[in-house]
């Protein structure tokens, strides 16, 4: 059963907030909100909480999961980036964009696009989201919540808990959050590709 954390928007609470991050740390697959829209997270690392997220979402096996950091110092780790994407992302960052780039080797194999080795990265601007990955203290991976069937992603936090009370571990409010998934960026050739469209701009990498 999802237990349900209520927190401010502006000013998370620290305890809740490292309540969200031990069940991370135990293991766990979180919904919580981010500057785009909801998303399910887990650590890095964790193979039974990315099938979960997989059985969820009804995914396929070259699905481009996201691994979403606090600062640009942790993108950098994860993912190859010549001066000129560099230059792309910094000025889009923190915002609702995910880039799709070449994965380094921190990033385990099972994460990357099968064929192309690639991953995608994002930094969101949003103080919950960015409470929890300093409070956990490396990037988490991520995927946004939209279910099997559905336009939209889901938006609310106690319909969230309803739908997926026995799917998820834990689910974080903080009241509205963004309505659209991210824009999707894929930076891995010599020019940039829109994926998607979505609640970033753009028109700065056309």
């Amino acid at each position: 059963m999802a237990t349900y954390f209520e927190v401010h928007p502006d000013n998370p609470q620290p305890r809740s907030i490292r309540q969200v991050v031990d069940v991370v740390r135990a293991g766990g697959l979180i919904a919580y909100p981010t500057d785009s829209c909801f998303a399910l997270g887990c650590q890095m690392g964790n193979t039974a909480s990315l099938e979960r997220i997989r059985d969820i979402r009804k995914l396929d096996p070259s699905h481009h999961f996201t691994l979403v950091c606090r600062d640009f110092a942790q993108l950098g780790q994860l993912v190859k980036i010549t001066n000129s994407m560099f230059r792309l992302i910094k000025a889009a960052t923190p915002g609702p964009y995910t880039f799709v780039l070449p994965a380094t080797r921190d990033v385990p194999r099972r994460l990357m696009h099968p064929r192309k080795r690639t991953v995608g990265v994002r930094i969101p601007d949003h103080r919950v989201a960015q409470a929890l990955l300093a409070e956990l203290g490396e990037p988490m991976l991520s995927s946004t919540l939209l279910l099997p069937g559905e336009d939209d992603p889901m938006t609310n936090g106690q319909q969230i808990k309803q739908r997926l009370e026995h799917e998820i571990d834990a689910v974080i409010d903080s009241g509205d959050c963004g309505t659209e998934p991210t824009t999707v960026v894929d930076l891995s050739q010599d020019e940039p590709q829109i994926v998607r469209v979505g609640a970033g701009d753009p028109s700065r990498f056309e």
